[in-house]
């Protein structure tokens, strides 16, 4: 059994802005189902929901700061969660990276970096918690100074830190390194130091003893200057201690078992699947039409996802004979853009801005088809949990998009392998060739319902991931 403190800044349900979360909650669960000792600790935000019982444990005081350690768990689990309480810094309406207004925080590099201290404390045994970790698995630049501070400790655990998304670098000037008093012995290229700048994500990765990433396609891409951001050097120098483990899902994205949607169903009642078509098409007031194919998105409205993309082939798109529903949220012209198609089509297309956990069961389970034409996706759960309600994904070949969706091509058709749609150039005509070919396919209902048995078949349990993190841990 090893002892492992998981480091985050979001677990579902606790706290969610995107995947880290849902990671951040299935990952440690699927671990403590192993037989393994495994604590969260996150901030404890004002928006934190506990619905658990919470104690005090400890209170410390860093950097003229005084922490509470409260202690609660992790709903519908044994793993303990270690809430880190700082009033000046948390208790403040928003989310861990936007306030209410949706504005970043002007304080991140102080909020997280004193969340990375004390993480170091409790990593140490210097919490007064009685518990050591042998493991300290770190997640995503908001954690990237606790394998830094780390290197500076004698006798300290070993340190795993994952990349889920490239893009967010947690980059701040000089000055703020000098004013969060960190120690000089970190301001080097070898550490934090990053073109004269401050990167938390950089000391993560230059720091820990393993880094992974969320999917085996992604640890590649990022060793390019394509995907890499600018660490792509850092990377490949690091290859050897570099790998993906595929992100897994749990339970709750389960159409067997979920009590979100109207009818549950599997492979073999997949009849039952159109009784969800039915609700949602009521839910969004469209059309009770069962034979038109209904296109799903659920997504952050931002350039990273291509809804530039689908927004210059939603005009021919709508022209045909289709239904597209959207969930989300995020860049406010594109946001626009589509109320504006919704208006001029209102028996064809439906928008949710904002997130609605139960409307996105119920549109995983009653599209026919699912779009991710992302321009990159470290790993992605939506495809996945899109296969597992045999609605068909139409991806982009990036990322854990490629390692998770086999394309419905005559020969992967034949062996019964094909689960979607993926399509290569992160261009519209791309994107809209992939939605003619699906709409070909789905016009030949027992090609269609032999494809949705192929998804629905396939395991993206995190039983299998979670057995890859814990031989890594083996290995340390």
């Amino acid at each position: 059994m090893k002892r492992i403190l998981f480091v985050t800044s979001e677990a579902h349900p606790l706290i969610k802005t995107g995947g880290l979360a849902d990671v951040s909650s299935s990952l440690p669960k699927a671990l403590a189902d192993l037989g393994q000792d495994i604590r969260i600790i996150i901030p404890n935000y004002q928006a934190i929901k506990k619905t658990e019982n919470v104690q005090h444990r400890c209170t410390l005081r860093i950097n003229n700061c005084d922490v509470n350690i409260l202690e609660t768990r992790l709903p519908d689990s044994k793993v303990i969660v270690w809430l880190i309480d700082c009033p000046q810094f948390f208790d403040y309406p928003g989310n861990p990276y936007h306030d209410e207004y949706g504005n970043a925080w002007a304080n991140s590099a102080d909020r997280f970096s004193l969340f990375c201290r004390i993480t170091v404390e409790v990593a140490m045994n210097r919490a007064y918690l009685d518990w050591k970790p042998e493991i300290v698995h770190c997640n995503d630049w908001q954690s990237g100074l606790v394998p830094a501070l780390l290197t500076l400790e004698y006798n300290r655990p070993a340190t795993i830190f994952t990349i889920h998304n490239m893009a967010y670098q947690g980059i701040f000037p000089h000055s703020t390194y000098h004013a969060l008093n960190l120690p000089r012995q970190l301001w080097n290229p070898n550490a934090l130091e990053y073109y004269g700048n401050m990167s938390f994500l950089k000391g993560g990765i230059a720091c820990s003893d393993r880094v992974t990433t969320v999917s085996p396609t992604y640890a590649k891409e990022i060793q390019s200057s394509e995907f890499g951001y600018g660490l792509e050097g850092l990377l490949t120098h690091r290859k050897e201690f570099l790998s993906g483990i595929l992100n897994g899902t749990d339970n709750d994205w389960n159409p067997e078992f979920d009590s979100n949607i109207v009818q549950r169903y599997s492979h073999k009642t997949l009849h039952h699947k159109q009784a969800n078509k039915a609700a949602l098409q009521e839910r969004l007031s469209l059309p009770l039409e069962p034979s038109i194919p209904i296109f799903g998105l659920i997504s952050r409205l931002v350039e990273q996802k291509g809804i530039d993309l689908l927004l210059e082939c939603l005009p021919e798109l709508l022209s045909m004979s289709v239904q597209f529903v959207l969930l989300g949220s995020g860049n406010k012209s594109f946001e626009q853009r589509l109320y504006n198609f919704a208006e001029a089509y209102p028996e064809k297309m439906s928008i949710t801005i904002g997130y609605d956990e139960q409307l996105a069961h119920w549109i995983e389970a009653g599209s026919d088809i699912f779009l991710m034409p992302s321009r990159f996706e470290p790993c992605g759960l939506n495809q996945m949990y899109s296969q597992r309600y045999g609605t068909l994904p139409i991806v982009r070949k990036t990322g854990g998009l490629a390692d998770t969706v086999v394309d419905a091509l005559p020969h992967t058709i034949d062996n019964k392998t094909a689960t979607g749609i993926t399509f290569n150039e992160s261009t519209p005509s791309s994107l809209l060739e992939a939605i003619k070919r699906a709409l070909i396919l789905y016009r030949v209902p027992e090609i269609w319902t032999q494809l949705q048995t192929n998804a629905m078949k396939k395991d993206f349990s995190w039983n299998s991931s979670a057995k890859q993190y814990l031989s890594l841990y083996d290995h340390l």
